[in-house]
């Protein structure tokens, strides 16, 4: 990920606090593309990165600006990966997690934490709950939070799926980029990549991928959202899933994943969890790609675009696996 150091927030001579991640695979999902009927799918597979998700690029930039600030303790709430990622930079920068987490969260994501020495406090609710009790306890204390949008860098690091993107596809654009949506950061980080490569010239400005926004069925405010043609989402009651990353009730950045999603021309679907580990299973019979059942959802908002005519036999077509299948293997039972 640092090889684009210049245009992330880093200092002459600072070293950022990293495990490697980034420059993932782009695999060119011929098989499951065939079955589809598309030449060019491609899958984006974040789960190859520390800690198995997309979430080691938002904490490592975020924990590089929270050493060079002085910071003692980092703080946050998560649904799972953030707070396992958020656990191993900290363990890797000397410095003390404090992670709050739904106290239904997966076992395996409560382990991890643990594992790279945070302290874990467990949240009767979910992350907005968690949010809002690590607000409390930290404010006082001075605890540096890093939660979804309470500081720039997590989506400086987020951004760097776009450049990887526009590298590994000889920089042009996709016609489509699929994306399971929880926080969003992810989205709106590639969104910022995209007019920052426009402007230094690096892609040429042309129409860039249509973005898709993929939620849960029991979760969904911002497919809601953009159904309805709000620039907000309103709360979800009563968020569901056996998808943890998509259990989130209301996204910080909703205002800007919509942006996105319309002035791209893309759209926003939801998806039932019993089609998320389908998919899940479809994505590793034919590629061998370990996926998450964020993955899966994405997998099954392409099918359903590629039945209605949206997307066309000749698009390109990138699926993001923002994390591996390894912490939800119970779902496949």
């Amino acid at each position: 990920m640092w090889r684009y150091r210049e245009l992330m927030p880093l200092f002459d001579g600072e070293q950022p606090v990293t495990l490697g991640e980034g420059f993932t695979p782009l695999v060119h999902a011929r098989s499951l593309g065939a079955s589809l009927g598309l030449d060019r799918l491609y899958i984006k597979d974040e789960s190859l990165n520390p800690t198995n998700s997309f979430k080691a690029r938002g904490q490592s930039a975020a924990i590089t600006r929270a050493t060079y600030l002085g910071a003692k303790t980092i703080a946050l709430p998560t649904a799972g990966n953030a707070g396992n990622a958020a656990a191993a930079y900290s363990a890797a920068a000397g410095l003390a997690c404090e992670v709050f987490i739904p106290k239904d969260a997966k076992r395996p994501f409560v382990d991890e934490c643990r594992l790279y020495g945070a302290t874990v406090t467990l949240v009767d609710g979910l992350i907005t709950d968690a949010g809002r009790m690590a607000a409390e306890k930290g404010g006082p204390l001075g605890w540096y939070d890093v939660s979804t949008l309470k500081e720039p860098y997590r989506i400086e690091g987020k951004k760097t799926m776009g450049y990887e993107l526009a590298e590994q596809m000889n920089w042009r654009w996709p016609d489509w980029i699929i994306y399971p949506t929880g926080g969003g950061t992810g989205m709106v980080g590639m969104w910022k990549a995209f007019e920052e490569l426009e402007r230094i010239g690096w892609v040429t400005p042309h129409k860039r991928p249509r973005m898709v926004s993929v939620q849960a069925e029991n979760c969904a405010p911002i497919v809601r959202a953009f159904q309805q043609g709000t620039e907000k989402a309103q709360p979800w009651e009563d968020a569901t899933t056996i998808a943890d990353g998509l259990r989130v009730p209301r996204a910080i950045g909703d205002f800007l994943i919509l942006r996105a999603v319309r002035e791209s021309g893309g759209t926003a679907l939801a998806v039932p969890d019993a089609a998320m580990v389908s998919g899940m299973l479809a994505i590793g019979k034919h590629e061998g790609v370990s996926a998450a059942p964020e993955g899966g959802a994405a997998l099954v908002a392409i099918q359903r675009l590629v039945g209605d005519g949206s997307i066309k036999a000749t698009d390109s077509v990138v699926l993001f696996n923002t994390g591996g299948a390894l912490k939800y293997l119970d779902v496949l039972s």
